[in-house]
Parts: C-alpha cells; structure tokens; sequence
C-alpha cells in the first residue's frame, strides 16, 4: 500500500510569503514613524520661533535605504546638535573665560556672521570704543557715546556740536544666564516609538485583505 499526503496551500510558501509581509510592514511602518519625528520636531523648532532654517537641521534615514527588512530602523537627528540641545534642556551658561558673559540690548544690533554680537566685532563694526560701568545692583554695562538712528541702533554721532549724543547701553555684563528650556523632543520621540506596534499592525494586516 503506497500513501501520498499532499497539504494545501503549500506550508513552506505560506510562511515565506507571511514573512516577506512582515519585512513590508516593518520596515513601511519604520519609515513612516520616522517621518512623522521628524515632522514633529520640525514643527516644535519653528513653533517656539526659532526659525525654519534650524528647523530644517533635523534630517531622516531610513534603514535599510532600498528593500524590506524585519530588523528596519530609523534614524532622526539635527545638524546642529548643540544649539538644540540646548534649547531641548535650558542649561545654565558661563563664560569660558571666568569672565562676565556680555549680552547684546537692542542698541547693539545683530552680528553680520549670525547669533549674537561681541563687543569686540561691535567696536570694529562702528568705531565706537566702549567703556565699562559698573552698577552696585543690577548688571554692569558696556556702553558708548553715540546715538540711536532711526532703527534704535547706537551709531557714530555726526554732529560736530554733540547734538543728539547720549551713553548708550550696548552690553550688559551677567556671570551666568539660565538659558530658558523651548523644546520638549522627548515627548515626540516616546510618542514616535508607542506609534510603531500599531503601525506594523495595520500594514501587515492590510498585506492579508
């Protein structure tokens, strides 16, 4: 007596083809959590109006970069890694040097390389010399004798009379500052990895219908 046992659908096909879905789902889900991070700490950047261009410092990979894997991740980070961590954990900030930190008032103006002006590129800039004034209560004072044009910056006076010249505040002198916390991308990551379980869910189960 000879017996033959056939099984249909072919086992070992079923489960290839149910792992092939299962690479889809992953690493589609993977993919589309990473997106959405990054969407997220985007929009988190230029919410707490820190502007696009730091914005666009968070970038996205994707792993593997072409085909379907049970073992894909995604990477989101920022290219500018300092400046976000900073804004992400509101450090306490000193100056290297032992000295007072010199921060900018409205009269300075902005640095023509970006961020904060110095003193010393504020002196190159107008050729005005500044002086110190110390305050008993309150922080000291880098100031110069100019006065403010018509945008409220501190310029060179013309006036051969002295007309219009007054002590301007440039800097105030501070020994430390509390740099204040504007970022939460914690958050959005722990919200980023609870999202993937369900996204592998549903596009393995859309594989199946």
């Amino acid at each position: 007596m000879k017996l033959k046992l056939d099984i249909a659908p072919d086992i070992v096909a079923q489960m290839a083809a149910e792992v092939a879905a299962g690479e889809r789902a992953v690493t589609s889900a993977m993919r589309q959590a990473g997106t959405d991070l990054k969407s997220a700490w985007r929009g988190q950047i230029t919410g707490a109006g820190l502007g696009a261009r730091l914005g666009n410092s968070i970038r996205l990979v994707s792993y593997p970069r072409s085909g379907e894997s049970l073992n894909a991740a995604a990477l989101v980070w920022s290219k500018a890694p300092v400046i976000i961590g900073a804004h992400d954990t509101g450090p306490l900030i000193r100056s290297k040097n032992g000295f007072s930190l010199a921060i900018p008032t409205p009269a300075a103006g902005k640095s023509t390389r970006g961020g904060r002006i110095t003193p010393g590129e504020w002196e190159r800039r107008t050729g005005l010399r500044l002086r110190f004034v110390y305050r008993r209560s309150g922080p000291s004072l880098l100031v110069a004798e100019g006065r403010l044009n018509s945008k409220g910056r501190a310029v060179p006076s013309r006036s051969r009379t002295g007309r219009g010249l007054a002590t301007v505040p440039i800097f105030l002198l501070v020994p430390q500052v509390k740099l204040r916390k504007r970022l939460d991308l914690a958050r959005d990551a722990e919200r980023a990895v609870d999202s993937v379980p369900g996204l592998i869910v549903a596009r393995w189960v859309s594989e199946r219908f």
